[in-house]
């Protein structure tokens, strides 16, 4: 018995027949399986402007398999265009739209598998955390990378777009210069083109088996992408099939390979929130120490933008996520054995895996560095913990202490930037940014990409309460939890103050006396909420720790 039978079978789903056929289906359609197509396609997001294609070959697959498509949509924010304003306040909270609306539909609908389309930042793990929930057989499919712009013989990406203010601000760059790059760095559809969040997920997707190889790497404007896209289609029939559902595959193993290939790739700090939020809808126990476990044993095989030259493209060529795992699996951290939704496992999938450019890929034998590209910090500023990517953090900044400038928004501490307000050798702690008290955890890459812009990079760092963008670089330091909003210790630091981070020892601490920082919390006050009404409002008041994936429902008393 399927599914689906519980609205196709039987004189009591006369009405629900009859619906299903007045949409041009036929009796036939009704004696297959009936395949969820979720589409985040819109015309606002470069990564899922072209899905429509992708979910007419996931449908073309489903057909052939003979399964019964049928497409629905989700929202998809744009980071980007959300960014350095307010509108980033929605962008992580989306995630729980998207997974919610996913749910519901598939749900509601009693379809007996589904194809989950997305590209981009919050929208694949929105996704893969319904997978979790409806637990019915499911496939990720991304819509891909996009290609690096040219500029000349200079490859370009929002790496460089996003550190053009600082540059002009400091007199580093002509207006002129500034335009000739924004009509060159974002060549076509896809996902931004370095390993930034969307990129990292994708890329996590196929680590943790619920996407087919490739799925990750393979460039947006490819044929590769259509051909896989109706592999999958076909794919998820099998499934529905054979009973393999998400949480036959995401498993510990599974979650364990993911944060391996995480830091073996040095992806974005925001994966750390989408895995531990996946594990929890998959009822799979994940805490922010085994990404320091993994990270201290993981070497640094891939350098891509924005810590290296390397893009998206130049990984898929060199063998791309199968490749990086078939290294990994050399040096005993991947678990061959786990199950995937190829309906073979781990190792069986590596078998023909390989690095074809040992520059883009390194062995693991001769790493960039021998432990992972992102690194957990703990101290008195941040008890619950703290994430950094260090693989984005130049060699001078790796330990550092220096005075606090405390900004409790964004937009001032953007505005000390460019008004040269920031010295050399301080430390902006940026609060109120997290997920109760931004609300939504907006992402820092502007004042970021504003120090490394204007050449502070190499000697400020900023700590924040709020999330970093993947493009993001330098000694960024995010996630402290507990967050301001929530009494946290971050919400005690006075101007002057001095802070102490070690990235190797992974500490991160304000100097100053025990009494002294328990009279402060003594004498604090939770600031009136920021947004007092609609989602944001309601987010507010039920999202959790930023060490627990910022999860609706699992807040602390």
């Amino acid at each position: 018995m399927r599914i689906s039978d519980e609205i196709t079978k039987g004189v009591a789903r006369t009405t629900h027949r009859a619906l299903l056929y007045s949409m041009g289906l036929i009796p036939e359609d009704l004696d297959q399986p009936l395949i969820g197509i979720a589409n985040s396609r819109t015309d606002l997001v470069p990564g899922h402007v072209h899905l429509d294609r992708i979910a007419e070959a996931v449908k073309a697959g489903v057909h052939r398999a003979g399964g019964t498509p049928l497409e629905f949509s989700t929202i998809a924010l744009d980071d980007g265009l959300a960014m350095g304003h307010s509108g980033m306040r929605y962008s992580l909270p989306s995630r729980e739209l998207i997974a919610d609306s996913v749910e519901s539909m598939l749900a509601a609908h009693k379809l007996d598998g589904a194809v989950l389309i997305a590209s981009c930042d919050k929208i694949v793990p929105g996704m893969a955390m319904a997978a979790a929930r409806v637990n019915i057989p499911s496939i990720l499919v991304s819509g891909g990378p996009m290609l690096p712009g040219r500029l000349g013989a200079r490859k370009l990406d929002l790496t460089q777009l996003n550190e053009l203010v600082g540059q002009y601000k400091s007199g580093r760059i002509t207006r002129e210069e500034i335009e000739a790059i924004e009509q060159a760095a974002c060549p076509g559809c896809g996902s931004c083109a370095g390993l930034f969040t969307a990129n990292s997920m994708n890329c996590l997707m196929e680590a943790l088996g619920m996407a087919l190889p490739g799925n990750g790497t393979i460039p947006a404007v490819e044929a590769d992408r259509l051909r896989l896209a109706r592999r999958s289609g076909m794919k998820i029939v099998r499934l529905v099939s054979q009973g393999i559902v998400p949480r036959d595959i995401l498993t510990p193993e599974a979650f364990s390979n993911a944060l391996a290939v995480d830091m073996a790739l040095g992806g974005s700090t925001n994966s750390v929130l989408h895995l531990l939020a996946i594990a929890h809808e998959a009822g799979v126990p994940l805490d922010l120490d085994a990404f320091d476990r993994l990270s201290r044993r993981t070497p640094w095989l891939v350098k891509m933008s924005p810590s290296g030259e390397y893009h998206m493209d130049d990984l898929h060529r060199a063998g791309g996520v199968p490749a990086i795992m078939r290294e990994l699996a050399r040096v005993g951290l991947i678990d061959e054995h786990a199950p995937t939704v190829t309906e073979a496992s781990v190792g069986e999938n590596l078998e023909a895996a390989h690095a074809s450019n040992s520059e883009v890929i390194r062995p693991a034998a001769a790493p960039h560095s021998s432990e992972g590209g992102l690194a957990v910090l703990r101290g008195n500023l941040a008890p619950d913990g703290a994430v950094v990517k260090t693989a984005a953090v130049p060699a001078s900044m790796m330990r550092h202490e220096g005075p606090a400038r405390v900004f409790e928004a964004e937009e001032d501490a953007v505005e000390a930037i460019l008004g040269s307000r920031i010295r050399p050798g301080e430390v902006i702690v940026l609060r109120y940014e997290g997920p109760r008290g931004g609300p939504g955890m907006r992402e820092m890459l502007v004042p970021t990409s504003v120090l490394v812009g204007m050449g502070l990079g190499p000697s400020v760092a900023l700590v924040t309460d709020g999330r970093f963008s993947g493009v993001t670089r330098g000694a960024a330091i995010g996630h402290v939890s507990p967050e301001a909003a929530a009494g946290g210790a971050i919400a005690l630091v006075e101007d002057g103050d001095p802070i102490r981070f070690d990235i190797p020892r992974r500490s991160l601490d304000i100097l100053v006396a025990p009494a002294e920082l328990a009279d402060r919390l003594a004498r604090w006050q939770a600031p009136p909420p920021k947004v007092e009404a609609g989602y944001l409002a309601r987010y507010a008041a039920l999202v959790g720790s930023a060490a627990k994936g910022a999860v609706l429902g699992v807040r602390p008393a």
